[in-house]
């Protein structure tokens, strides 16, 4: 049976730090990952077995560098739950699937306006 374990932590050094030790845990892999707020709330995703997903989730949320905001397993998750998971790492994964709008905002996806470049360019401008 296969399940999703989810880890949201706070920033992307403890994220990944605890994805490693998760990878390194258990037999699990990465589904896809999600930050917000610029990467200051990220969202990790795994799979696997269900008792893999649950070990793996237990050793990274108590030896991570930071406790986790939160984190769950859901075994045998929903097909709804299936398909968010599989947008969210299409678009990790730089592939565009259908079925979920284009208006909605996923997380790990900067606001429109947010451009650094263009800040960068026009916080020059306004110094000059």
């Amino acid at each position: 049976m296969k399940a999703y374990g989810f880890i949201e932590i706070t920033g992307v050094v403890a994220a990944v730090d605890a994805l490693d030790i998760m990878c390194k845990a258990a037999n699990v892999t990465l589904s896809t990952w999600e930050r917000k707020l610029g990467g200051r709330l990220v969202t990790i995703v795994i799979e696997g077995d269900v008792s893999a997903v649950k070990q793996a989730i237990e050793a990274g949320s108590t030896m991570a560098i930071k406790k986790p905001v939160s984190m769950g397993v859901l075994p045998n998750p929903h097909p709804e739950i299936r398909r968010i998971v599989e947008f969210s790492a299409s678009r990790f994964k730089g592939k565009v699937t259908t079925g979920i709008s284009d208006g909605h905002k996923m997380l790990g996806q900067d606001p429109p306006d947010f451009n650094i470049k263009e800040q960068l360019k026009q916080r020059e401008t306004d110094n000059n």
